[in-house]
């Protein structure tokens, strides 16, 4: 169950960037959208903590500002597998970034506190 929520947050998440940020855009349906916010959690799951382990000692001397670098580099690899996203400049990646991480930690905030 906890996947299945994650996935639709994600998907939620994409949704809204590609509501509010000009130069995010999502042009796929509903069942397309389902699929990027898996791949996007995919990405994020397989590849995001090889990364973080790898460049530990950068976000350590950045206060772990490094991981929004990381983050945007994570987008672009997921929109790279999806013909319906994409991310135009790096503008909208960084934002993009901050509203699926804001949705993320919402809906990781509110499953916690139902379980």
């Amino acid at each position: 169950m906890s996947l299945i929520i994650r996935i639709l947050a994600n998907s939620a998440a994409i949704w809204a960037a590609n509501r509010l940020i000009p130069g995010f855009v999502f042009t796929g349906t509903y069942v397309e959208l389902f699929i990027a916010g898996a791949v996007l959690g995919i990405v994020n799951g397989l590849v995001g903590p090889i990364l973080k382990l790898i460049s530990f000692p950068i976000i350590f001397l950045t206060l772990g500002l490094f991981s929004i670098v990381i983050n945007i580099f994570l987008l672009y690899l997921a929109a790279s597998f999806l013909s319906t996203l994409h991310i135009q400049s790096l503008g909208a990646a960084f934002w993009g970034i901050i509203i699926i991480s804001l949705i993320n930690n919402l809906v990781t905030h509110l499953s916690k506190q139902n379980d």
